[in-house]
């Protein structure tokens, strides 16, 4: 092709490389300048336009593009008409878009004037969806190029659109004491939406004890209902290939074919078979409707693909999936159903709770939240400037002893300040009174105390970060040197039992009755063990030490 400036008088047959705007005319870019467009530009004082020409072989920019595109059709795909040399490929069937990576890459390197995008591999796609789209860089390409694309296009299924079938499936749901109902009406609930959304159904659920034999009889009832698929949703997560769920597909006839996969949500996973019958031990953060790796081994499955133990290793790029402050929602883009794309979810929501309501009677007559640092800080204020330097929102600072004087510490500070009127009666008054001010909306709280100054923003930020209840991790707790500490973050599901406590006691107990519920985070420092509640204590910080 050739290109440049042309004299408008040679210009009969060449093609418009940019648009010209004369009185009462435009000419567009891309336009075949005919004898018409010749004479308006020669009337319109034009001397020269910037124009190609084709050389013998070229094609043009349309026939390359419908030549691309009929190369890459095959069953469950369709095609654009071409236009301005662009043909976009797409779906007739809804299903699982799976794409020859290699092939793409090789048509792509053949000449710059051929580009061809599509999307993701392994992408769920509806019917009508495009795919992909091939564009010619204007204005035309070689013939010779053109012939060796198509044979680079047709030596392969370079895009295959598999529709989703109707399986039938099967699930079990284990139990363990103490597990609450909505944690297994959840369970039970995100899965139909995910085997719906895959045109499959989802047989009456078997419940059953978190142990191996009792699960493997269920598996076997549900195979006898004709479950084309099994899953295990476990009251607790799957941590080795001999846990319950994996040793009950090993009982019920089956086998294991890989654990854990690198995708995050999604890590503990563990896929098996039961003759030729799938059957996975689910994540815990399948309990969720949010994008995770269970989605991606489902959404092959139903696409009628074998997932194999090097399929789940291959899946690392692209499977951090997981929400951070930096990367905020990258799998809402990525989170796709047949009716189209999920509505976007707004950041994980937690609060934070400052207890300052004791009337610090082992450092009488101080009140240890309202003892200064050097820098005329009262302790209550830097713990609670500390707070508002993490990512909680909002902050309820509870009082009671001291109310007013706790109140004007505060002052000018975007906190909540609410008394606990019994406060004498113990923590529970007080930690009682915090969660009430709380928002409905709140997913989590981390209870800070109000005599731990140490405590950064920074460190309560990585609790947040790992705070992640569909996944198991509910209960977040700051360890050093493999000892508990403060303050410890909560979900939503154990704010009844918290608001139930009575006397002394705070929430510590819950810790016990929901260990399957843990994470524990540990810290470069002691801050998150050191409380300060005399006055020896508080000698022992710099910053609050008395001079002389």
């Amino acid at each position: 092709m050739i290109f440049g400036p042309t004299p408008v008088a040679g210009a009969l047959g060449a093609i418009l490389a940019h648009t010209v705007r004369m009185e009462g005319r435009v000419l567009k870019k891309g336009m075949l300048l005919d004898e018409g467009a010749i004479a308006a530009l020669t009337a319109a004082g034009h001397q020269e336009v910037i124009a190609a020409r084709l050389e013998d072989g070229d094609v043009t920019e349309n026939d390359a593009a419908h030549r691309i595109g009929e190369a890459l059709l095959a069953p469950f795909l369709a095609r654009t008409k071409a236009a301005t040399g662009r043909v976009n490929i797409k779906a007739a069937s809804p299903g699982l878009l799976v794409i020859d990576t290699a092939l793409v890459e090789r048509l792509n390197e053949l000449d710059e004037s051929l580009t061809l995008a599509t999307l993701p591999n392994f992408t769920p796609v509806s019917a009508g969806e495009m795919l992909a789209t091939v564009k010619i860089i204007p204005f035309a390409m070689s013939g010779a190029v053109l012939d060796v694309a198509e044979g680079v296009a047709r030596s392969g299924r370079l895009l295959s659109v598999y529709p989703f079938r109707p399986l039938k499936v099967g699930l079990v749901l284990t139990e363990l004491p103490g597990l609450k109902e909505s944690i297994m009406e959840g369970a039970v609930e995100a899965t139909e939406a995910r085997i719906a959304g895959l045109a499959g159904t989802l047989l009456p659920p078997e419940r059953c004890a978190h142990a191996e034999d009792a699960v493997a009889a269920a598996l076997l009832r549900l195979q006898g209902a004709g479950a084309e698929m099994l899953l295990i949703a476990g009251a607790s997560a799957v941590v080795d290939r001999r846990d319950a769920g994996p040793a009950a597909i090993i009982r019920a006839g089956g086998r294991i074919e890989h654990f854990g996969m690198p995708v995050d949500p999604g890590n503990l996973i563990c896929l098996g078979r039961v003759g030729e019958i799938p059957a996975m031990v689910l994540p815990g953060c399948a309990r969720s409707p949010k994008l995770n790796g269970f989605d991606w081994v489902l959404q092959r499955l139903f696409a009628g693909l074998h997932v194999r133990s090097k399929d789940i290793m291959r899946m690392g790029v692209g499977g951090l999936l997981k929400e951070i402050e930096s990367r905020p929602l990258p799998r809402e883009a990525a989170a796709r159903s047949l009716a189209g794309t999920a509505a976007p979810r707004r950041p994980r929501q937690v609060a934070a709770l400052v207890l300052a309501a004791g009337r610090s009677s082992r450092m009488a007559p101080l009140n240890k939240l309202l003892v200064e640092d050097r820098a005329g800080v009262p302790m209550v204020a830097r713990v609670a400037d500390n707070v508002l330097a993490s990512h909680a929102r909002p902050v309820v600072v509870v009082s009671g002893h001291e109310h007013a004087a706790v109140g004007a510490a505060l002052a000018g500070r975007p906190v909540a300040v609410v008394r606990a009127e019994a406060y004498a009666d113990g923590l529970s008054a007080s930690l009682k009174a915090g969660l009430a001010a709380l928002p409905t909306d709140a997913e989590g709280v981390i209870v800070c105390l109000g005599d731990m100054p140490l405590v950064t923003g920074a460190m309560m930020d990585r609790l947040l970060a790992a705070f992640d209840p569909e996944e198991g991790r509910a209960i977040v707790i700051p360890t050093f040197g493999g000892r508990q500490g403060n303050p410890v973050l909560w979900p939503r599901e154990l704010l009844p039992e918290m608001m139930a406590l009575s006397g002394d006691a705070g929430a510590r107990h819950l810790i016990g009755r929901h260990a399957e519920r843990v994470v524990e985070v540990e810290m470069g420092d002691d801050a998150v063990l050191r409380d300060f509640d005399t006055a020896d204590a508080l000698q022992q910080v710099p910053d609050f030490a008395r001079k002389g």
